[in-house]
């Protein structure tokens, strides 16, 4: 992810201290922990030829790299789903391959619904969208609804029209990026009311994206590291601490993703990740083994 990048010999003057708790959180979060919690972690893909050797075994093929993957993290962030319409035999197969009841796919929306044209008109894609996705069954995790860096708050009435139509048996999360989003609490104030979550989006060069806002009592974080600059330890610590707080007063469920601009770094950020929730969070995810041993 590009997003939001900056040179590394910048980094070193950005504030990454995470904002305080909107006003909305109080009244979201109940106070007390909920009867369960879920923390899912993991990587926007499952195909890198480059961790073949350090987190796949030797010679492993492209077509196994999902059931390695999903041996490792309890969840992806299914960006490919964003770029093409997958048919519900294609998901349902990816879910065999998984061959995990624990794990979690998390698709984001096909941009043909969200960055073509008017919302108003999306009904029958996005109902082919749905129908593609529901190959995961029970292992369908959040969809997140990514619109594009120019989709402002003009387009507000059409957003909340079109949020209107979403099903009640599907838990979404909406990502928005354009500036003006972020100086009024509409937004936040609508996904409330219809329980829809808010994503967060935690990139060194767009800090007005950690809003921090919690429509719904569930976290979903799109965590840009550096490649394992060290700010990142200290940003992962400040979620650790944040997600223990949210923990304590309600939050049912995390899905904390990573991103790395290089590859073989982002296992090293998720290795630290995993370790730093554990300790804090008590989020009971499997330690990351690296060395490309196998798993059987």
């Amino acid at each position: 992810m590009e997003f939001g990048r900056l040179p590394i010999t910048e980094l070193d003057t950005v504030n990454f201290t995470l904002p305080a708790d909107p006003a909305m959180n109080a009244t979201v979060l109940p106070g007390k922990p909920a009867d369960r919690f879920r923390f899912n972690l993991g990587l926007s893909r499952w195909g890198r030829r480059e961790w073949i050797g350090k987190l796949y075994p030797h010679k492993t093929k492209e077509k196994e790299f999902l059931v390695y993957y999903a041996r490792h993290f309890n969840a992806i962030e299914l960006n490919a789903t964003h770029y093409k319409l997958y048919h519900e035999l294609t998901t349902r197969r990816w879910k065999d391959l998984a061959n995990n009841p624990d794990f979690l796919f998390c698709p984001k929306m096909y941009k043909g619904v969200t960055h073509v044209g008017s919302l108003r008109d999306k009904g029958p894609v996005m109902e082919e969208f749905l129908y593609g996705v529901k190959g995961f069954g029970e292992q369908c995790g959040p969809v997140f609804i990514q619109f594009s860096d120019n989709f402002g708050p003009k387009r507000f009435a059409e957003l909340h029209e079109y949020l209107n139509t979403f099903p009640k048996d599907v838990n979404f999360f909406v990502e928005v990026r354009d500036p003006g989003w972020f100086n009024k609490e509409t937004i936040f104030d609508t996904l409330k009311d219809l329980n829809i979550g808010s994503v967060i989006t935690d990139a060194a060069g767009r800090r007005d994206c950690v809003h921090m806002h919690l429509p719904a009592p569930k976290l979903f974080v799109r965590f840009v590291a550096n490649d394992m600059h060290p700010t990142d330890k200290v940003r992962i610590k400040d979620w650790a601490g944040r997600i223990r707080e949210w923990k304590d007063k309600g939050l049912e469920e995390v899905s904390f993703f990573i991103h790395s601009y290089d590859e073989k770094a982002v296992l090293d950020v998720c290795m630290y990740a995993i370790d730093t929730f554990n300790e804090v969070c008590d989020a009971k995810l499997k330690p990351l083994r690296m060395g490309g041993l196998t798993l059987f």
